[in-house]
């Protein structure tokens, strides 16, 4: 966890450390109730002073030892602390039974203790600090003859365990939500990046293969028309200075397609490469998001059929009703180079994955002719569909 905060804090706008809670140190203090015992000592009140100072002596040092190994990364989750915890239990029954009095005061300081462990939490802690509780208040009326201190023993004991406990969990998982915060923000930033570098790619694939294709065209027509090839070469101003304020919509991430628009680039650009553009459309008015979808798939089966396919006849039909719309890219070539499978291409793959996210389809293969086909279909009311302005790649 520490090194994925870390590394979140350097990535993540205005990110700080979150509060971890108490550690360690903050359970030292506590062992000051056991002064009374220690004054004992001291001032002579405790027979065989010498074993009571190696009791407490030996209290002090496991209880030290269940604390800071529950709080070590490394021995919180072994079995280590739950041993040393069953040498302190054993201590302080030893202790408390042996010098009576104060010394049953280090039944509170054992059920902190346990509070600590992780091996404990849940049902199995709540057994332990109610048996705990139980025997402690119970030996300390029949041990001292005092009824009502044995009570405050009793409760003091469960409620030391109890709230160390709790107070515990609750700090681990506010880390645990933190930690998860941290991780939504960073597949955020992840998932901008990627929706980024998707419109880059597809504007500038498309974009270029426009221009190469209408270079051509200007290459082929300047010695024997030199007004076709001028006007070739103004669509290609068009086209750059198109792509510079689609780079720009997209960086910002407003960038909106057009059915209609993209069906007129593709009739443009399939002329440009020679192949006969037959553009058929049929049915009511599509949503704007319904639209811009259908455009990336025209734009994507298009740019492949510009780019791999050497075909001399490209088929757009969209067909739409009250319910769901189809549109269908088919060319008579040969298909787009390297396609295995039904999906060919990382292009037609990002589609797929999108038009599935809407409530739609995507297939491509061969259109059971001669040529390739790609046929998608999506459900009309798509205006509220998620990340409408993802690209497809």
């Amino acid at each position: 966890m520490d090194g994925t905060q870390a590394t979140s804090c350097t990535t993540i706008p205005r990110c700080k450390e979150p509060d971890r809670g108490p550690g360690k140190y903050a359970f030292l203090p506590w062992l000051l109730m056991g002064l009374g015992a220690f004054s004992n000592i001291i001032q002579g009140k405790t027979g065989n002073p010498w074993l009571a100072g190696l009791g407490l002596l030996a209290f002090n040092s496991f209880y030290i030892s269940v604390v800071w190994s529950s709080f070590n990364p490394r021995r919180r989750d072994s079995r280590y602390p739950l041993i040393a915890l069953g040498v302190l239990t054993a201590i302080t029954f030893a202790i408390a039974l042996g010098f009576g009095g104060n010394w049953f005061l280090f039944f509170p300081l054992l059920s902190l203790a346990s509070g600590t462990v992780r091996a404990l939490r849940g049902k199995k802690l709540a057994f332990w600090l109610i048996s705990l509780s139980g025997t402690a208040g119970y030996l300390s009326g029949w041990r001292d003859g005092d009824p009502s201190g044995s009570f405050g023993i009793g409760y003091g004991t469960f409620l030391s365990g109890m709230v160390t406990a709790t107070v515990l969990s609750l700090f681990d998982t506010i880390q645990e939500l933190n930690a998860t915060r941290q991780e939504l923000a960073r597949s955020a930033v992840e998932k901008e990046r990627l929706r980024f570098s998707r419109d880059l790619h597809d504007l500038l694939g498309h974009t270029l293969s426009v221009v190469v294709v209408k270079a051509e065209a200007v290459r082929r027509l300047a010695p024997r028309d030199l007004d076709a090839a001028l006007a070739q070469a103004t669509d290609i101003e068009a086209v750059g200075r198109q792509a510079l304020t689609e780079i720009r919509e997209a960086v910002t991430g407003y960038r909106e397609g057009s059915l209609a628009t993209e069906l007129d680039r593709a009739r443009s650009a399939l002329e440009a490469a020679g192949i006969d553009p037959v553009v058929r459309q049929a049915g009511p008015p599509l949503p704007p998001q319904t639209g811009a979808l259908l455009g990336w798939v025209v734009r994507e089966g298009v740019t492949n059929t510009v780019r791999h396919s050497g075909a001399t006849r490209c088929e757009i039909d969209v067909h739409a009703d009250e319910e769901r719309v189809r549109l269908t890219v088919t060319d008579d070539g040969r298909g787009p180079v390297g396609a295995s499978g039904p999906i060919g291409g990382t292009g037609l793959k990002g589609l797929t994955e999108r038009l599935a996210a809407a409530g739609g389809t995507l297939h491509s293969g061969p259109d059971g002719r001669r040529g390739f086909r790609v046929t998608a279909e999506l459900p009309v009311g798509t205006a509220d569909m998620p990340e409408t302005k993802e690209s497809p790649r």
